[in-house]
């Protein structure tokens, strides 16, 4: 697994500074920001992550590194499902929708052959890691 900086915060300055300097795209990586809003703050809050694209589809997956919470970017997209996306040298709109049952199961399955990785997330927390379409 990746190591977590000991300051993440900073640590993501310098990924969001970095992506959009490069025309919001990195090639070493897939790579997006995710604009939420906070559900408690109203702030809005980006993220970098990583994306998966599969069948037309724009996929985030809110793994933690396996931790046992799920992140503040996904309990702030279900609040409010409209987010913000910065993606090959684009930004604009989309809806966040949180994929469920078998889709999600399917999802989840053929990302793992992707980037075995995720396996290790999941594997590490208890609770079922979210996979979240970005529709725009």
């Amino acid at each position: 697994m990746a190591e977590i900086p000991a300051d993440l915060n900073a640590a993501n300055r310098k990924l969001i500074a970095e992506f959009r300097e490069h025309g919001r795209r990195l090639e070493s990586r897939p790579l997006l920001l995710l604009s939420t809003t906070g559900r408690r703050s109203g702030k809005r809050y980006t993220n970098p992550m990583m994306y998966v694209r599969l069948d037309g589809r724009l996929l985030v997956i809110a793994s933690a590194a396996g931790a046992q919470q799920h992140p503040d970017w996904y309990h702030n997209l279900v609040a409010d499902p409209s987010v913000t996306v910065e993606a090959d040298g684009e930004e604009y709109p989309a809806t966040a929708r949180p994929t469920t049952g078998e889709d999600r199961d399917t999802l989840f399955a053929r990302i793992v052959e992707q980037y075995p990785f995720f396996a290790d997330h999941q594997s590490g927390t208890d609770r079922r890691i979210p996979v979240v379409e970005l529709i725009r």
